[in-house]
């Protein structure tokens, strides 16, 4: 198994969490971190975020609550010229709300055990394009 960087202050803000999806939650995270060992975790915008070399690029949204959403995105910051991120996305569970920014969701665990091959595909080709 490939090696992870769990942070502490998300394992704190995990460990406080009152979801209802929190094992999907989990499953997901463990699922990212498993990706690429230059991937690390903290807690921005009040949810747990990752990295690469410091550059965000996939937050949970953790409202609404029936569902577990991962906003894939480009940083914080607006690029000046956003260039359109592509990944690939055979079954459509990407919703883009704009050409750097995609939504995935996960209503169950279902979806997660599912989704996790493709959920490992698309992590790989967004930071390949970060």
């Amino acid at each position: 198994m490939p090696k992870t960087s769990r942070a502490d202050d998300v394992d704190a803000f995990l460990a406080a969490l009152d979801h209802p999806r929190k094992d999907e939650v989990e499953a997901v995270r463990a699922t990212v971190l498993a990706v690429d060992g230059r991937i690390a975790e903290g807690v921005k915008w009040n949810a747990p975020s990752f990295h690469v070399d410091g550059r965000h690029f996939l937050t949970f949204k953790l409202r609404p609550r029936d569902v577990v959403q991962l906003v894939f995105h480009t940083g914080a910051k607006k690029r000046a010229d956003p260039a359109p991120v592509t990944v690939d996305d055979p079954h459509g569970w990407l919703a883009w709300a704009a050409p750097d920014r995609c939504v995935a969701d996960f209503a169950s665990a279902d979806d997660v055990e599912r989704r996790r091959e493709a959920l490992t595909t698309v992590v790989r080709q967004w930071i390949a394009q970060l």
